[in-house]
């Protein structure tokens, strides 16, 4: 699975992590994560994250 990150803020999604927090369970792809769901950090939507090129 691929990580996201956060263009505004700099936050990285890993899918490995989700975010617990947010209700987002370890082991979730991003694209499975709701469409309502915000970064943690900043409260961006999704579309303001970019797949992490490795």
């Amino acid at each position: 699975m691929k990580k996201y990150v956060c263009d505004p803020c700099g936050w990285i999604y890993d899918p490995e992590v989700g975010d617990p927090d947010g209700g987002i369970a370890p082991g979730t792809a991003f694209e499975d994560i709701p469409d309502d769901w915000v970064c943690p950090l900043c409260g961006v939507g999704k579309d303001m994250f970019s797949e992490v090129e490795e």
